[in-house]
């Protein structure tokens, strides 16, 4: 199975790398050019037990690989995950969506029909 993860913060890196050890096809994307480049020379940005070596493992076996181009990572995959920022909004605390409806508009017309 491909999986595509959106967004390679805390919630996406982890994800993807524990979606890889379990066997499966992970294409990690995000917009952050500084933060993908340093994941494929395999610098982990995050502190997180053992996450390091997940992610080596994961990419030398290929499963688990970083994109910028949203269209190549969501190709072909079964199940897309949105790992993208919430952050609270000013004055009613409530949780800003506009990157989850920003990453959907996005990856919307690059979804193969097929895998419906």
């Amino acid at each position: 199975m491909k999986i595509c993860i959106i967004g390679a913060g805390y919630v996406g890196l982890v994800s993807s790398a524990c979606f890889a050890d379990f066997g499966w096809t992970v294409a990690c994307v995000d917009k952050d050019a500084e933060r993908v480049g340093r994941l494929k020379r395999g610098e982990v940005p995050i502190y997180e037990p053992s996450l390091d070596e997940l992610l080596m493992r994961n990419v030398a076996a290929g499963r688990l690989s970083f994109w910028m181009s949203l269209p190549e990572a969501v190709s072909g995959a079964e199940v897309v995950f949105l790992a993208v920022g919430t952050p609270m909004r000013r004055g009613d605390g409530y949780a800003d969506l506009s990157y989850v409806f920003a990453a959907v508009e996005e990856m919307t017309p690059y979804i193969d029909d097929a895998i419906y």
